[in-house]
């Protein structure tokens, strides 16, 4: 069942796995989008695009529509809502300072999504007891410009998981699991580069889930290196995205049992 809005769709499925892609959405109010400095290939350049489709990998899916220019979800309140080149990526964000009614606007949604996911994890929590979360993001390698050598392969791995909010003793489990069949997927021309928290640790929605469910929830924060797609152009490897799909849907099986096993 699919519960939709113009800022997200939650679609409910049976079972302890959920798959949320914050930062796939390009939607702008249209107060935001005038005020915008931002021209549309430099935000979706920083946009998670196509990391929607990878949350078929779970029964319940989270995706937003709303760009992260508008909102950012992985981020707490009070930095929700870019406001000066420091926030991001030191891009000059708005025309003139936005009005506080605007920004209210939209922290608001912050808050209508964060209490929408509480109550759809208390309700994971209740029903199966442990759930895992996979918050699914994508991150840029070529960001000085179309033409410019990539990062750093050393600093720079194809998938990168975030375990830094957990108490990783208690879900070594599930996150080796996860890396092991990660490395061990028969990946298009090699085995993928998988590593623990090399680019990024994980941020504030992984955080809030340990910290609200501390005992019941485990979220792993996947960053996928833009290697499946030309990230300037915006156009996908067709083949890219959907071993990268496959390879993430590996390690649901093992996952699932390790759930099944006493907390």
């Amino acid at each position: 069942m699919a519960k939709a809005n113009t800022n997200w769709t939650i679609t409910k499925g049976e079972g302890p796995l959920v798959a949320v892609s914050l930062h796939s959405g390009s939607a702008l109010r249209e107060e935001v989008r005038e005020l915008l400095a931002v021209d549309e290939t430099a935000r979706r350049h920083e946009e998670d695009i196509f990391t929607d489709r990878w949350t078929e990998i779970a029964p319940t899916r989270v995706v937003l529509h709303t760009s992260r220019f508008e909102v950012d979800m992985n981020r707490r309140r009070k930095k929700a809502v870019y406001l000066t080149p420091d926030d991001a990526w030191g891009l000059k964000l708005w025309k003139e300072a936005p009005p506080t009614e605007l920004l209210e606007r939209s922290l608001k949604l912050h808050d209508r999504f964060y209490a929408e996911m509480e109550a759809l994890l208390r309700e994971k929590a209740e029903r199966h007891g442990r759930f895992v979360v996979f918050d699914i993001h994508s991150y840029c390698h070529y960001c000085r410009g179309p033409d410019s050598p990539p990062g750093s392969t050393d600093e720079n791995p194809e998938i990168n998981l975030g375990t830094g909010s957990m108490e990783r003793e208690k879900w070594a489990p599930v996150v080796e699991s996860f890396l092991r069949d990660m490395r061990s997927f028969e990946y298009p021309g090699g085995k993928l580069d998988v590593r623990e928290n090399v680019k990024f640790r994980g941020g504030y929605f992984p955080s809030w889930v340990h910290e609200t469910f501390p005992d019941e929830g485990c979220a792993l924060a996947v960053e996928v290196k833009k290697f499946y797609m030309d990230e300037w152009a915006g156009q996908p490897y067709a083949e890219h995205v959907e071993a990268v799909g496959r390879a993430l849907g590996s390690t649901v099986p093992n996952i699932l049992e390790i759930l099944k096993e006493p907390g």
